[in-house]
């Protein structure tokens, strides 16, 4: 039996947007995955941002967000646990469920790859998981091969442009708290559970 491909798109989602779903779409077609899982971050450790959505409405937008695409699943794992939320845990716990034999791609911005290579257990994720650092064209390669080269064990990262991530969660936040149309950088329904929620400082209903 072949061994399953798992791709883990981790992110706050805050919200998901066309750009996350691009990046784990093209994550799965060019690294061969056999399906997608999106995690949400239940307590972020670094955000830019000083006030973050509450999980459960960022759990829901992203199921929202994927519902359609049978590739696609979302896990709870981070949102469900107690406590800060780190990555070394998370791979942990998916390599006890899916065995030694898997193969595991975390996905995620290659900011946020920056941020995890400070983080708990760093020397560990290597051996836990590959990497692939979604980034939109033109992005600063020597910010993160000299933060791999500061880990004793780096994980294995590979480099995928996706020109859809010049959008923006933030962007979006702040377009949504001024009034500013948010239509074709997130999906249609996952506008609407921001506007009949009141989310990011909008009109609920």
């Amino acid at each position: 039996m072949s061994r399953i491909r798992l791709g883990i798109m981790g992110g706050t989602f805050d919200p998901v947007h066309y750009g996350h779903l691009v990046a784990a779409e093209e994550a799965l077609a060019q690294f061969r995955l056999d399906r997608v899982a999106f995690m949400p971050t239940g307590h972020p450790q670094a955000k830019r941002h000083p006030v973050v959505t509450p999980a459960s409405d960022r759990y829901l937008m992203t199921v929202i967000a994927t519902a359609s695409n049978p590739d696609f699943e979302v896990s709870s794992l981070e949102v469900d646990r107690p406590g800060p939320t780190y990555t070394v845990d998370t791979l942990r716990e998916l390599r006890r469920v899916h065995g030694e034999d898997a193969e595991l791609f975390f996905i995620t911005g290659a900011d946020a790859v920056l941020e995890m290579l400070g983080w708990k257990d760093a020397g560990e994720l290597g051996a836990l998981a590959s990497f692939i650092a979604a980034t939109r064209p033109g992005y600063d390669l020597a910010l993160l091969s000299s933060a791999l080269d500061l880990i004793e064990r780096p994980p294995h990262v590979d480099l995928m442009e996706v020109p859809a991530l010049a959008i923006s969660s933030t962007d979006i936040r702040e377009r949504v708290a001024a009034g500013r149309p948010v239509r074709y950088l997130l999906p249609e329904p996952v506008a609407a559970y921001i506007a009949k929620n009141g989310l990011y400082g909008g009109g609920g209903a």
